[in-house]
């Protein structure tokens, strides 16, 4: 059964209790400073400076936008933006998605990658997708374990598969099935409002 999103999926939250959303433009700040607080961020954000106000306002528009295909929500944090959950390349023919997060530097080691990815793939399958995907570089330990601990099981090595500036990085592919074991996480609340209404998947 689908889930509508022109209606919030939970209660407001608690202004300090972590939740998701999507984004918008009054963003443009936190993405800001969430890019600048690690350099390897930078590869979340396909190079993309985002050292203004107004370039962070375009990068909302045009690639963290609620769309048919592509969902991103916003992880607020005691009311600022510090992360997202990203579900792209939707195909409902196939039912299959492509997941991805990241989190600014000061936000990590709370667990709030894991339960947003926990929420986001709910909302995913609830809104009748099967096939979750997601893929990290395998020099990056902390991103397996958010995948893990979300209930994403590992489907073997794509070699040589990114190329970032010179050098080219061997991917670990995980994927998650409707039909998987729920994982044992309390996941993050979205908040989907009125004002933020969006097409349904």
């Amino acid at each position: 059964m689908s889930v509508p999103l022109g209606a919030p999926m939970s209660t407001a939250p608690a202004a300090r209790r972590p939740y998701l959303r999507p984004w918008n433009s009054a963003d443009a700040p936190a993405l800001r400073a969430a890019r600048a607080s690690d350099a390897d961020l930078a590869v979340q954000f396909g190079g993309a400076g985002l050292t203004t106000d107004m370039e962070c306002v375009d990068y909302i528009g045009n690639y963290l936008a609620f769309a048919d295909n592509a969902k991103n929500f916003a992880i607020v944090l005691a009311g600022t933006v510090v992360g997202n959950i990203g579900m792209t390349a939707i195909d409902m023919h196939h039912q299959t998605a492509w997941m991805s997060y990241w989190l600014a530097a000061s936000a990590r080691g709370q667990m709030l990658a894991t339960r947003g990815l926990v929420a986001v793939c709910d909302y995913a399958f609830a809104n009748e997708l099967f096939r979750l995907e997601l893929g990290h570089r395998t020099n990056n330990p902390a991103s397996c374990r958010v995948a893990t601990r979300a209930g994403f099981i590992s489907e073997g090595i794509q070699r040589q598969h990114l190329r970032y500036g010179e050098q080219r990085y061997d991917v670990e592919l995980h994927a998650r099935l409707a039909t998987d074991p729920i994982p044992n996480i309390s996941a993050l609340e979205i908040e989907v409002s009125e004002s933020l209404h969006c097409p349904p998947l």
